[in-house]
């Protein structure tokens, strides 16, 4: 059992668990996820489409194999970082202990006066006291935290990969399109996304500049008294609403389609590109293909179907009628841009930063603060001999103290 968990919470280990998780990610960037058997059969084979869903592929990063490596990596780095706490307290307490002097990095001998160096070394102000011989004993240690670097910066990992994953597993995204005016249902959510208003801004030059929609996201838990908040998304800079992210995702092109009986309106749908309605209560379908424009003149590609079967497809011309309904006078009119917004929640996203944050100031600890010891034993001459150690960069650290005793003994002389 002890060789168990050494092992799960061994380096080894973890690296396994990062090869595995990395070609899962791999695979769900290069395989569109979400997708059904019909469209991975058409895309690849059937029996590629069965072994993609048989393993989880079309949704890996909520696949529950994909979820317990996560908790292993999670369990790794958990363990790992309980089971060198106790030799890094150890490590802390005795860097600040004068009675337990590691192994120098370096040592100088017959030095008159160690106060110099420990202050060209930017040394914390020596504290005195006696070595177990008896001999006078001065001592300072610079930078103790930085030995908890590591720690930190696994801790932070951690943090990091458990935001993630709990993200993953519960976050809520809905994508709801419309055109300024409407009202559309947030999927099975209890909010609705109202399209106040969609802009396409433009430079001098013609070419599109940004997409804007004002929007508001109302909460209908209670229908007595709904919730209401209005915000803006735009390309690269998201709305919020009652924890959502708003994403300005895409746009495209739709249309009004009108039908008139004897001159009075009897239905009247919008329908974006790609949209199709039933007219009346025939078996008759129209699909709305297209959006064209020629100059000033706007046309509306559509298609035909009776129950499955495609009937017709042709174009109609602003103003004209499509001429297959009659005694319906079936049209389509004012062409304009619908908005498709993606909507996510995340509750985890702050435990996620929360990891990010720490993790830099564990490789800030690592990296650029470098812990090292200083330590002077009077020796029964009245000369010092001068001792100092660094866990890491030792040689740099012990280059830096000799070149700080050179200065300091030449400046005496």
């Amino acid at each position: 059992m002890k060789k168990l968990w050494k092992f799960l919470g061994s380096m080894r280990f973890a690296i396994l668990l990062l090869v595995i998780l990395a070609a899962a990610c791999a695979g769900g960037s290069f395989i569109p996820q979400g997708l059904d058997f019909q469209a991975y059969a058409a895309r690849y084979s059937e029996r590629t489409a069965g072994l993609i869903l048989a393993l989880g592929l079309e949704d890996v990063f909520h696949c529950w194999w994909f979820l317990l490596l996560t908790a292993f990596l999670c369990g790794n780095l958990l363990l790992c970082n309980l089971s060198r706490l106790p030799q890094l307290m150890k490590r802390t307490k005795a860097a600040a202990d004068p009675a337990q002097l590691s192994a120098p990095s370096v040592t100088l001998e017959g030095l008159r006066d160690p106060d110099p160096v420990f202050a060209a070394l930017r040394m914390p102000k020596p504290r005195e006291g006696a070595d177990p011989q008896g001999r006078t004993l001065r001592w300072s240690v610079k930078n103790p935290v930085g030995l908890w670097g590591a720690w930190v910066c696994h801790l932070g990992i951690l943090l990091l990969i458990l935001g993630f994953a709990l993200g993953q597993a519960t976050k809520e995204e809905y994508t709801v399109y419309g055109v300024p005016g409407q009202t559309k249902q947030v999927g099975d959510s209890p909010y609705a996304l109202c399209i106040r208003d969609f802009r396409v801004e433009r430079e001098a030059d013609g070419a599109v500049a940004q997409y804007s929609a004002e929007l508001t996201v109302l909460d209908l838990s209670d229908p007595g008294d709904p919730l209401a908040v209005d915000t803006t998304a735009s390309v690269n800079h998201p709305g919020s609403a009652f924890g959502f992210k708003l994403y300005q995702n895409s746009m495209g092109d739709a249309a009004t389609l009108t039908v008139r009986w004897d001159g009075e309106t009897v239905q009247e749908t919008v329908l974006c590109v790609g949209e199709h309605a039933t007219l009346m209560d025939t078996p008759l379908a129209l699909l709305l293909g297209s959006v064209i424009r020629e100059g000033e003149a706007v046309g509306y590609g559509y298609q035909i179907y009776v129950g499955e079967e495609l009937y017709d497809r042709n174009v109609q011309w602003e103003g004209d009628l499509i001429p297959d309904f009659q005694p319906y006078q079936v049209s389509f009119s004012q062409a304009r841009a619908y908005t498709l917004i993606q909507m996510k929640r995340d509750r985890f996203t702050p435990l996620a930063l929360l990891g990010g944050l720490i993790t830099l100031l564990g490789l800030f600890l690592a990296f650029y603060l470098q812990t090292c010891k200083l330590w002077a034993v009077r020796e029964a001459d009245g000369s010092w001999t001068l001792r100092g150690s660094s866990p890491k960069g030792g040689a740099l650290f012990a280059e830096r103290l000799r070149e700080a005793a050179r200065e300091a003994e030449t400046k005496r002389s």
